[in-house]
């Protein structure tokens, strides 16, 4: 069982690292990574597990590893089509995406065509073009099993009842370093603050993106995608311990949680091996050492990205898009230091206030322009 043949797609970000440390655990095969531009760490990777094939993004770090690994039989292939062509040369069990931001859709859509379980670690796969990754998936009869913390543990949860026994979900929340905080004390915050997350390690982008509650609104829009339910249905609570890691509400007020030690090796660990449960790659909860659980409401008047959001995939078609577009080209400059924090935020909407029409969007092809026009717009307003 444990035998399987894995590819790690963003291999060397913080959920790729710990997908090839659960497969080095089980002895599982690493037959493929892809990573940006980290030649270095690539090349440690693929020679620690003698991987057949590597994909990096950034042509010029593909052309150094292709010199670096000539003394061994692996492919190298480069660019984003790069990435694409290594997926669907050669079956495999899972293919785990943990690449960041928009630039995981294509992979992903390239995993669910060659057959393999998409292990979705990239939530942009699905707040970019959830309708068609989703319908592509059914179609091609590919299990779809999400690595997010939150959406692992619905999926869980979700094997207590029928879909029509669901009353709604509640999703998790840290509430980010900034949690208690109001407008106002935000408009100074430094990059090293935003990026002090109190619970999780993860990278940059993500940090970032829960510090705004961004990546809360973009994991309701995945939450609806994967599992079928308006956002009506679907509650944000702040849980600033992150020991449950998600809940859901069955019509006969019952609520199923799933608690664990915050370590997304066990997502990792549960959509590889699934339906199978192995033994830990995690630490033991310690209930009495966890002492107390609390939950609190999200405050959505100072981090109002959330409710931007929730509006924009209620009004569907290509809005997320345009709100995942603004938001990756805003929190690139609030990284560079170009920008304040705030900045992200109004930035936001006001790319998604002026792409109103996206709403009616559904193709890929119109999806993927209005993610090139948001993209610009945003450029255009920072840029002032």
């Amino acid at each position: 069982m444990h035998n399987k043949n894995i590819a790690v797609l963003g291999s060397t970000g913080s959920v790729g690292e710990q997908a090839l440390d659960v497969a080095d655990k089980f002895g599982m095969t690493v037959s493929a990574i892809s990573a940006n531009r980290s030649f270095k760490r690539v090349e440690e990777q693929a020679r620690k597990f003698k991987v057949r094939a590597v994909a990096m993004a950034d042509a010029e770090a593909a052309a150094e590893l292709k010199i670096r690994l000539a003394d061994t039989s692996a492919k190298i292939y480069a660019g984003e089509t790069g990435i694409c062509e290594m997926i669907s040369s050669q079956k495999r069990d899972c293919v785990v995406n943990s690449i960041i931001g928009e630039a995981g859709l294509l992979p992903t859509l390239s995993v669910i065509d060659s057959g393999a379980r998409l292990a979705l670690a990239n939530k942009e796969s699905l707040v970019v073009a959830g309708e068609i990754v989703m319908a592509a998936a059914k179609n091609k009869k590919v299990e779809v099993l999400p690595v997010d913390s939150e959406h692992c543990a619905i999926y869980q949860c979700l094997k207590a009842g029928r879909q029509s026994e669901i009353k709604r979900i509640l999703l998790t929340a840290s509430g980010g370093p900034f949690f208690g905080k109001k407008a106002g004390e935000l408009k100074d915050i430094k990059v090293a603050e935003a990026l002090a997350h109190p619970t999780w390690k993860m990278g940059a982008k993500i940090t970032i993106d829960s510090a705004t509650l961004m990546n809360k609104g973009f994991e309701v829009i995945e939450a609806a995608h994967l599992f079928g339910v308006t956002a009506d249905k679907i509650k944000v609570v702040v849980h600033r311990e992150s020991i449950i890691h998600s809940m859901v509400e069955y019509i006969d007020n019952s609520i199923i949680a799933q608690l664990s030690v915050p370590d997304m090796r066990l997502c990792a660990q549960y959509a590889i091996t699934y339906p199978d449960r192995c033994n830990a790659v995690i630490e033991e909860l310690d209930l009495i050492k966890a002492s107390k659980l609390t939950f609190a409401e999200p405050d959505t008047d100072t981090f109002s990205l959330l409710s931007c959001a929730v509006d924009c995939i209620r009004k569907g078609g290509a809005l997320p898009a345009v709100l995942n577009a603004a938001n990756e080209i805003a929190v690139a400059e609030f990284l560079k230091g170009k920008i304040g924090f705030y900045a992200i935020t109004e930035t936001v909407y006001s790319v998604v206030d002026s792409m109103q029409a996206a709403s009616e969007v559904h193709t890929l092809e119109g999806i993927i322009s209005c993610d090139r026009e948001a993209r610009q717009a945003a450029f255009k307003l920072l840029s002032k």
